[in-house]
């Protein structure tokens, strides 16, 4: 169909003006050293004479329409353009003063080539269009611009300049240059032509001259000339890169030469038993090219030698032989199969296999047909009194005064309501995080002191973690545990590194400091005989210098008090500048910019002290304790804080570890669903956070596209000033949640991290549904898969817009808000309570300030006593007790038949989506289809406004919501709107096993 070119031909002026701020790399005017008499004055008359390639067009005319910069668009079809030589045709206007010209081509019959929409923006003088690609230079000539004089015989020099274009995003590259006593080419240069992927390169005969002034620019104004000092180039090879000139370069775009060379030995390799099973870790090799993966040998027991490959440090080996020796030796590899010779041996002997729940097995199924509801299992429902605890801020919060300790909830209690949210309709449960935490105020689970070990105020007997793993399994439901990769608490990781020299014992801190009792050890729940407390912090303390001591200034008053106003002494409490925490553990430095790089190498907070995730023994730490958890069955994880740690050290080290274990462990096929959505933390309502490209979160889910030093440190700012550069414009797009027309096809996964996220931007967005719809989909083509993200209204964080209170827009409001999210794109995800507006405006977290009864934190098990039993997912058999009540309320019931709806209809759960075709405000049609399967799900979903669909699959549509039965004929179907919060899911009856389910459920308030 022919459109009208000038709804589509207007210049981007703003091109320019983008690429001209890369971080004060390009300058949108010529070079200070370019003589005058080169420069076109501005009010001078400029031509341009364009060629236009015709090989690949075949066209019997071809037209030249364009505009000048800031002038009138020629009639359609424009000038018409004439033979040049063989495969071009030419034009050459006048452009009075303008410095460019928009332009677009076509045969005069209707067809056109306007740059797929974009148009093309060309410059003056001599410029070639090719095959979509822009280029300065004469096509029917020799190709001959030097303005050098023919050098003498014998005495020729010339310059091969090869240009790197991956930092500056250009299509089109100029040389524009000045051999040693000669003069400077006209503006814009000579073009370059394409080398090799990320290169440009232009060969100049330099006469007599031994090298040449040079700049480069794109033709428009927009040039690199080295901050204006001009770039010298000598004859022979050159490369120019990121503002570097290389002289007796290597081609770049050379075939490299076989690798031969083998990466170093691993070295200090430890094994350290843990009943029957090994946790190895060593330091990373080093490799000319890269080390892709590791050999691990192991020997010893009845099973003899085995061998088995390792895609980082740390490798886990479960379900050995009871008190048996094994010995370990590693290899390394490279991606030519070079391999290293055999590490130094590390031995160790298993003990006796722990009496334990048997290990759970991930359930394994697509993620996204599971609703995720999330818990602070501290805060949900309490089944065991005795393991509560209130801490050191109990009486301070207020929590003392409403017998709410802040350790309340635990995994009984979570066991024996598990029903209740089954019967919600979920089938996935997100806990916070389980490993042993430490600090005053610790309940959530954020300051993680044992990472190997789980916390024991949420277990009870009968009802271990790995019990609750079980049981969640039995019932079809999956755990997703939350999991902190970037901070242990401010006491430190224990079998990492606990610093012991915080604060001096005197009589004022004597309160504060216990008294040492070397023969206790904290667990969090067990009470130290001498303190009373379980809190008890005696190990954490000296009364003397201790014996290596690094923090400065030990034990000398600050000249400050406390709030109490007792002295306060250097090394009273934690700091990552005063030399407590050794940096290849910690980072040592304060967050300054929450946008800039060092919000990913810095402290958060004096609680959440930073790990240094770029160091081989922080890795292997967290490698090894997250392994624990994979073993017990966990059907994934939600990453806590993802954004504080680069993308690179998630794309080598954690990423990769998760899927190697859970694939050794249990099989390619559950490692591919083994979810993992991350918290990329941006809180502004655009599509990159403030422009920067490494804190959103749609740039976690791609793998890396060039490689990097060797060095983890290294590789994180190579990345971030790289990425930076390339900008918003020039990062990767997919297509994978979209439809093409109304055909589901096949996604393309291959450049995905491993990493989901959580959808930032919806959320930032919810304060109203359809704001939050607009949103979202504006994002999608920016993350690998938009279909996998994770979305919800408000958390135990923050609600919408960043505000600090629990959602409260109302009943209505969050009604219409899960029909959009039980409907639309990704998994829906409901913090606890919120199906009876739980809390709602209430402030969602303020410390021990204020007790959690008055929060967003609140306790929510009052309201779940009773008994409860789900015959299916959203569906109860029986209920009794308050539970009975709270279960009887709206959004109760809305959310069952939401959950309903989505599990009978593959559409809504994995489906692609396209709004082409569709008027309305919050309106779509998605398909999902499956092959192998021979699934077929296609449907139109419309959520509380009016909505016509146009140009889809004739046939017989059946409402999910109302049993409506509409025959489409025409490709046209007309919904009327069917009020605030309800919504119509219009399914096409394929027949067989894709027939339209017709009404689901029974009407309710809302779904009628």
């Amino acid at each position: 169909m022919r459109r009208s070119p000038h709804r589509l031909l207007k210049r981007p002026l703003a091109a320019a003006v983008v690429a001209a701020g890369l971080l004060g790399l390009l300058t949108a005017v010529p070079h200070p050293d370019v003589p005058a008499t080169s420069v076109p004055a501005a009010a001078s008359v400029n031509t341009a004479t364009v060629f236009y390639y015709t090989k690949t067009r075949n066209w019997s005319a071809y037209n030249l329409h364009y505009a000048p910069d800031g002038g009138s668009w020629t009639t359609v079809p424009g000038v018409q353009m004439e033979a040049a030589c063989t495969d071009w045709v030419k034009k050459t206007v006048s452009l009075g003063s303008a410095s460019g010209l928009a332009a677009t081509f076509n045969n005069g019959s209707g067809i056109w080539d306007n740059n797929a929409g974009n148009n093309y923006a060309l410059g003056t003088g001599t410029i070639t269009v090719k095959d979509g690609v822009v280029a300065h230079s004469d096509p029917c000539s020799d190709g001959g611009t030097d303005p050098t004089p023919s050098p003498t015989p014998g005495d020729t020099h010339t310059a091969s300049v090869y240009y790197s274009t991956a930092t500056v995003g250009w299509t089109t590259t100029n040389l524009h240059y000045q051999p040693e006593g000669g003069s400077w080419t006209a503006v814009p240069g000579v073009g370059m032509e394409a080398a090799c992927t990320g290169w440009v390169k232009r060969s100049v005969d330099l006469g007599s001259a031994t090298k040449m002034q040079a700049a480069f620019n794109n033709g428009n104004g927009v040039w690199d000339n080295n901050n204006g000092s001009n770039y010298t180039i000598l004859s022979g090879v050159s490369t120019v890169e990121n503002k570097k000139v290389t002289a007796d370069a290597e081609d770049p775009c050379a075939t490299e030469p076989p690798d031969t060379e083998a990466p170093t030995a691993p070295t200090k390799v430890t094994a350290d038993a843990d009943g029957v099973s090994v946790v190895l870790s060593w330091d990373p090799s080093t490799d000319d090219r890269g080390v892709t993966k590791y050999q691990v040998t192991r020997t010893g027991g009845t099973k003899g030698t085995m061998v088995t490959d390792a895609g980082s440090t740390a490798f886990s080996d479960a379900n050995l032989e009871e008190r048996t020796a094994y010995s370990y030796t590693v290899k390394a590899v490279d991606a030519a199969g070079n391999t290293s010779a055999a590490s130094a041996a590390a031995t160790t002997t298993t003990g006796e296999k722990p009496a334990a729940p048997a290990a759970g097995t991930p359930l394994g199924t697509d993620p996204r047909k599971d609703p995720i509801y999330f818990v602070l299992t501290a805060r949900f429902n309490d089944g065991d009194s005795s393991n509560d605890r209130g801490g050191s801020q109990h009486v301070k919060s207020g929590n003392a005064a409403n017998n709410d300790p802040m350790f309340r909830g635990d995994f009984k209690g979570l066991v024996d309501k598990l029903d209740y949210i089954k019967g919600l309709g979920f089938s996935a449960v997100w806990i916070t995080p389980v490993v042993l935490n430490r600090s005053d105020y610790d309940y959530h689970g954020y300051h993680g002191y044992d990472f190997y070990k789980v916390d024991a105020r949420l277990e009870s007997a009968g009802a271990s973690y790995q019990d609750l793993i079980n049981a969640a399994h039995a019932k079809g439901m999956k755990i997703y545990q939350d999991v902190v990769y970037n901070h242990s608490s401010r006491w430190g990781a224990k079998g990492l590194f606990t610093p012991t020299v915080y604060g001096v014992r005197d009589d004022q801190w004597s309160w504060y400091y216990d008294e040492r009792n070397d023969g206790f050890e904290y667990d969090g729940l067990s009470v130290e005989s001498k303190s009373g407390k379980s809190y008890y912090n005696g190990d954490l303390w000296s009364t003397a210098e201790p014996s290596g001591n690094t923090c400065l200034n030990w034990g000398k008053p600050t000249g400050g008090t406390s709030a109490e106003g007792y002295r306060i002494y250097n090394c009273q409490w934690p700091s990552p500048t005063s030399g407590m925490f050794p940096k290849t553990y910690y980072h040592n430095c304060w967050i300054g910019n929450w946008e800039g790089e060092d919000s990913r190498s810095c402290w958060l907070h004096e609680d959440l002290a930073d790990f240094n995730t770029e160091s081989a023994p922080v890795q292997n730490y967290l490698i090894g304790a997250y392994d624990k958890y994979i073993d017990m069955g966990v059907d994934g994880f939600r990453v806590d804080t993802a954004v504080h740690i680069p993308r690179t050290t998630w794309n080598r080290r954690f990423l990769p570890a998760i899927q190697e274990r859970v694939t050794s462990q249990f099989g390619a096929e559950a490692a591919k669903n083994f979810f993992v959505f991350g918290e990329v933390a941006a809180f502004v309502n655009d599509k990159w956070n403030r422009g920067s490209v490494n804190h959103s979160a749609q740039f976690y889910t791609w793998k890396e596209r060039k490689e990097y030093d060797a060095d983890d440190a290294k590789a994180a700012l190579e990345m971030y000033d790289y990425e930076q550069q390339l900008g918003t414009g020039n990062q990767p797009t997919s297509t994978n949640a979209f439809l093409n027309g109304n055909a589901y096809h096949t996604p393309d996964h291959s450049r995905f991290s491993g990493m989901n996220v959580i959808d930032m931007r919806m959320h930032m967005n919810f304060g109203d549904a359809n704001n939050a719809y607009n949103n979202g989909k504006d994002s999608d083509d920016s993350y690998n898969d938009a279909t996998y993200n994770v979305v919800y209204v408000d958390s135990h964080d923050y609600g919408p817009n960043k505000s600090s209170e629990r959602y409260s827009g109302g009943t209505d409001a969050w009604a219409e808000n899960m029909s959009l999210m039980w409907t639309f794109r990704g998994i829906p995800t409901l913090y606890y309570g919120s199906e009876i507006e739980f809390q709602a405006g209430k402030k969602i977290d303020c410390g021990p300030t204020c007790p959690l009864a008055t929060t967003g934190r609140a306790y929510y098990g009052d309201l779940l006593t009773g008994t409860v039993q789900a015959s299916d997912f959203g569906k109860v058999s029986s209920a009794t007790g308050e539970v009975a009540n709270t279960l009887g309320k709206p959004l109760v019931k809305h959310l069952q038949r939401l959950n309903e709806i989505r599990r009978s209809v593959p559409a809504l759960q994995m489906g692609q989506y396209s709004t082409d075709g569709i008027s309305g405000s919050m309106a779509y049609k998605r398909r999902y289809t499956d092959t192998a399967s021979g699934v077929d799900s296609f449907a139109l979903v419309t959520v509380t406004g009016a909505a016509t669909y146009t140009g889809i699959p004739n046939g017989t549509y059946k409402d999910a919501v109302t049993g409506d039965t509409r025959v489409v004929t025409g490709g046209t179907l007309a919904v009327p709107a069917p009020g605030k919060g309800n919504l119509r899911v219009y399914v096409l009856d394929l027949g067989g096993r894709n027939a339209a389910p017709g009404k689901i459920g029974t009407d309710g308030p809302y779904l009628k």
